[in-house]
């Protein structure tokens, strides 16, 4: 693996120690399944000093804050040694100059991550013991970067706090909505060239025409008139001065990182015509250098609006009643626990749900969903309040989305730094900075390329001892191939694809985090789902009741309701929802045990209590299964039911049926995705195997594999694996070993669920399977753009390399090579207009 790092990560653990070595296990198992990381153990505590997780990694494929969450997901914490900002900068022009900067910010003591991107954010992971924000803040000064207006500074390290969440120590909170006012460097559309200077944002752009009006007016007046050829030669200059302050800036700066990068390749080639008195050719070469800069910068700013467009459609203050009367706050001072009035035609300022009124909400900012979702209060506030993500989708709202014709009042769930369209532009932002497997393999390339383009110029110096030129012909050769050979199209290529890419899919309600992701999705041959909430509705009913040994169905409902009243699985709601309905009376259980994949284990009235499969009761003690109630389990799994046998001390009360019903958009979601040129679906699931294969023929799968314990379905992923790149589709939640071992993990449903959204590689906000398709077709469009960009920037290099050498002018040369990068960018913002027009309800956001 290329660049190894070695991270000793400071973890704080569970005190108990079963707790403890569970947590030990998880975190390794999910660290090892990562891609990028390579190997990774866990170094005992010693004394005072708390465990650590020692993590061989590439950084350029798993950002340290992806292993944050990892380890958080394990159950362990990452101390605050370790610091993390996400900062919106003015002063990264280009890829090529954001690429610079990072490398240079590496060479910063105490810095243990830096990826910056001229079309997001720069993310820094730093140690608190050695740096701080403010150091950090001066190193990007010094380059001429600074801080977007709003982002908060940290005072002094801080290496003795515990990080107790994701964004502790974050000095941008996640979904932070910045000041776009007046002066901002993103606002007005200002975002389009930001380096600083005499004009503010806009220095470049008006050096660069300042630059082509030079060399118009050095042109003309020594083409056309007796001017003195001081006059021209003095305009000339003037082009010089001011194609070239920023280019020489960022030159010094790769130098000093230790990269050749194209600006310095272009200053040689300046400075070569003007050595041989050719000052109107190096004039040329260096406006339309820059002013082509200019227009690329622009052309990525309108892929970055889509971005900065999410974290803009909350509104900026709420109606709150508080203390009887009601008041406009700022979105920032809500707290959980808050009721909010929101009228008719409204943005809600939160997550949260109702109490109060009914309405339709369009939801299409943050889900996707293209029709509105009806709303109504729930039944209970305070329960509610209390386990918020149990509530069903008409009860609960989103920051962002936008009120129908009827007024509600909203229970504030989530502060604004942590509603899910906050979490989702904070992941999108992440994501920006995290580079794809092409731009990896493209910025390799450039590592070798441009050194052997120096090569090759400094031997086509020496042409005349060969060749019947002079020097001078041979110099004026050597400075064309320079900048024919300068890959300037390559560098922006992948990255204003992936942007592009990122960008269309959240306004479609599609989370991906990241190029790998995206590149990945569009490669797929195979996809796994889950069975339960994922090509089913995930919410069962009970159909059958089935008493045995003298129980009656009395008997056999007030057990099960009694029990299953501890669990929060959705077979165990659906049992007590039909107890309920039925009038059943149950008495307390306690003492719920989990039996992984088998079932549960509890105490009622002072006997033992087991639910679950046929399998169970071999594993534990106590009289055989009847050959009766084996016999039902049988004919009711053959009409396609979940079963689950109940039985009391020794005695067997009988079977309970369920069913899951298909979701209606499975079998159109299955036959798009085969059209899409997805060979292989399969479906995963603990259920038996005989309701897995019914569901699958009902769907269009093309085989079902059932009575799979959680680690035969990371088993089966890795089978899959092997032989074809495959995602696993789920929930997100009981699904996540099996989807960290997939190439992709896609969670459903993802809208208002923290552990959906961290959890998946791609995260289908709306509890929709139609959106999968949408993904899928953005992703194997994006990766066409891409190979198309790659094409066109290697095209136009191996063209201009040969014809310079033959005779093409510097002037020609920088014209189609700088036309070549335009082409490249507009061609990479033709997936904002991305439209699966074959699909039903295509997800779009206004």
């Amino acid at each position: 693996m290329p660049d190894t790092f070695r991270l000793d990560l400071p973890v704080l653990l569970p005190e108990i120690p079963d707790a403890r070595d569970a947590c030990v296990a998880r975190l390794t198992d999910a660290l090892a399944a990562t891609e990028g990381v390579e190997r990774a153990h866990v170094v005992p505590a010693e004394n005072d000093t708390p465990a650590q997780v020692c993590i061989h990694y590439d950084p350029d494929v798993v950002a340290l804050p992806r292993i944050r969450r990892i380890a958080e997901r394990a159950g362990a914490r990452i101390t605050g040694r370790y610091g993390h900002v996400l900062w919106e900068t003015d002063g990264l022009a280009h890829q090529r100059r954001a690429r610079t900067v990072g490398e240079r910010l590496k060479q910063q003591p105490g810095v243990v991550e830096a990826q910056a991107n001229a079309t997001g954010p720069i993310r820094i992971e730093f140690d608190r013991t050695v740096t701080d924000e403010g150091a950090l803040r001066r190193a990007l000064g010094g380059l001429g970067v600074t801080v977007a207006p709003g982002d908060p500074v940290e005072q002094a390290a801080r290496p003795d706090i515990d990080d107790h969440g994701d964004d502790a120590g974050h000095d941008h909170a996640p979904g932070e909505k910045h000041d776009h006012a007046e002066g901002d460097a993103h606002g007005g559309g200002a975002h389009d060239h930001a380096h600083g200077g005499i004009f503010g944002e806009r220095t470049e752009v008006i050096f660069a025409v300042l630059s082509g009006v030079c060399v118009a007016l050095g042109w003309a007046l020594g083409a056309l008139t007796e001017i003195a050829e001081s006059v021209p030669f003095a305009l000339f200059l003037g082009a010089y001065l001011f194609g070239g302050w920023f280019t020489v800036r960022e030159a010094w700066d790769s130098i000093r990182a230790g990269r050749f990068e194209i600006d310095f390749l272009m200053l040689v080639a300046a400075a070569g015509a003007a050595a041989l008195g050719e000052w109107f050719e190096g004039a040329l070469l260096l406006f339309l250098f820059s002013i082509g800069h200019a227009l690329e910068g622009y052309a990525m700013g309108r892929a970055r609006k889509a971005i900065e467009a999410l974290a803009e459609l909350a509104p900026e203050t709420a109606t709150v009643r508080r203390n009887g009367s009601e008041h406009e706050v700022p979105v920032e001072e809500l707290a959980v626990g808050d009721t909010v009035i929101v009228k008719t035609n409204e943005r809600l300022p939160a997550d949260g749900f109702v109490v109060k009124g009914t309405s339709a909400i369009n939801q299409a900012p943050v889900t996707g969903e293209s029709v509105p979702v009806d709303k109504r209060p729930v039944d209970n506030r305070e329960a509610a309040l209390t386990d918020p993500q149990a509530l069903d989708a008409e009860h609960r709202v989103f920051a962002g989305t936008i009120n129908g014709s009827g007024a509600l009042e909203v229970v504030v769930t989530k502060t604004s730094a942590e509603s899910t369209l906050a979490r989702v532009v904070q992941m999108v932002t992440e994501a920006e900075t995290e580079r794809s497997p092409t731009q990896r393999f493209t910025d390799r390339f450039e590592r070798v390329f441009v050194p052997a383009v120096l090569a090759l110029v400094v031997l086509l110096l020496f042409a005349w001892v060969v060749v019947d030129e002079t020097f001078a012909q041979s110099f004026y050769r050597a400075m064309a191939v320079l900048v024919a050979a300068s890959p300037c199209a390559l560098a922006i290529a992948t990255p204003s694809a992936v942007l592009s890419g990122v960008a269309r899919a959240g306004r479609g309600g599609v989370l991906v985090k990241g190029g790998g992701p995206l590149e990945n999705l569009g490669e797929l041959t195979a996809i796994a789902f889950d069975k339960t909430g994922t090509l089913t509705e995930g919410k069962p009913r009970v159909t059958d009741v089935v008493p045995a040994d003298g129980a009656t169905e009395e008997d056999l409902l007030r057990t099960a309701v009694a029990v299953e009243r501890l669990s929060d699985h959705p077979l165990a709601k659906a049992v007590v929802r039909h107890g309920e309905a039925q009038g059943v009376s149950s008495a307390e259980a306690h003492d719920l045990q989990s039996l992984t994949g088998r079932g549960i284990r509890a105490e009622l009235d002072g006997e033992p209590v087991f639910i679950g499969k046929d399998d169970l009761f071999v594993e534990i003690e106590g009289p055989a299964l009847p050959d009766a109630v084996r016999q039902t389990v049988e004919r009711l799994e053959t009409d396609g039911r979940t079963t689950m046998i109940v039985r009391r001390g020794d005695r067997y009360l009988g079977v309970l049926g369920l069913m899951d019903t298909p979701r209606e958009a499975a079998k159109e979601t299955i036959q798009r995705l085969r059209e899409l040129g997805i060979e292989r679906m399969v479906m995963i699931s603990g259920d038996n195997q005989r309701v897995a294969e019914a569901v699958a023929r009902a769907v269009g799968l093309d085989e079902a594999r059932g009575d799979l314990m959680p680690d035969d379905k990371v088993e089966t992923i890795k089978a899959l694996s092997r032989e074809a790149k495959v995602a696993m589709v789920g929930d997100g939640v009981n699904d996540a070993p099996a989807m960290a071992n997939a190439t992709v993990g896609i969670a459903m449903g993802a809208a208002g669920s923290d552990v959906a959204l961290e959890t998946a590689d791609v995260a289908l906000m709306a509890d929709d399977l139609r959106h999968l398709p949408f993904a899928v077709g953005l992703s194997r469009k994006t990766r066409g753009i891409i190979r198309q960009n790659l094409w066109m920037s290697l095209g136009m290099v191996a063209f201009l390399v040969p014809a310079t050498i033959f005779g093409l002018g510097i002037g020609p040369a920088v014209a189609l090579h700088e036309g070549s990068t335009l082409i490249v960018v507009f061609n990479a913002l033709r997936l904002l207009a991305y439209n699966d027009r074959t699909a039903t309800d295509t997800p779009t956001a206004p």
